[in-house]
């Protein structure tokens, strides 16, 4: 298997505790993602953002309905939290969110680590459909970040895909 990583970021003109505020509620997830994926999160109980919380979502891929579960494995409001797939469609899937006070606001940092399954199979739909795709959410999620923080976001680095680890 090949292990990616993509990495993007922004700044915006609050204070740290409300970047991070906006990016702890998984409701919210449905705001940034874009509407043809159908995002939605599952369960009849609120979801608390917690170390330990479990979210179930669902999102259609190309048509095809998919459970995504993730857990927040760290979690250190207002600095950083990180959801890791339990079940879903990557083999991996590390998501970190990272915020950092910053001369004139916070800087919002994504940072994923992630791979397909399927071996080669995998990596040659990385290739094809998958990277762009994902390039595509991210840059949709950074523009909705910035009209839900008041619209005046400097976008510091579009999403970046490379292979590897995140050092």
């Amino acid at each position: 298997m090949h292990l990616f990583n993509l990495q993007c970021e922004l700044v915006a003109p609050v204070k740290q505790a409300s970047a991070f505020e906006l990016f702890e509620d998984p409701y919210n997830l449905a705001k940034i993602t874009p509407a043809n994926l159908g995002f939605r999160v599952l369960g009849k109980e609120r979801v608390t953002m917690r170390q330990g919380a479990q979210i179930d979502y669902r999102i259609y891929w190309m048509g095809l309905p998919l459970h995504w579960r993730t857990r927040i494995t760290a979690y250190e409001p207002p600095h950083v939290f990180v959801d890791v797939q339990e079940k879903g469609p990557y083999a991996r899937w590390i998501h970190r969110h990272v915020f950092t006070a910053v001369p004139g606001g916070t800087k919002v940092s994504d940072l994923v680590e992630y791979e397909l399954p399927a071996g080669p199979i995998g990596r040659w739909v990385h290739d094809a459909i998958v990277a762009k795709q994902l390039r595509q959410i991210f840059e949709y999620r950074q523009l909705q970040v910035g009209r839900l923080l008041g619209g005046r976001v400097t976008q510091t680095q579009r999403p970046v895909i490379s292979l590897g680890k995140i050092s």
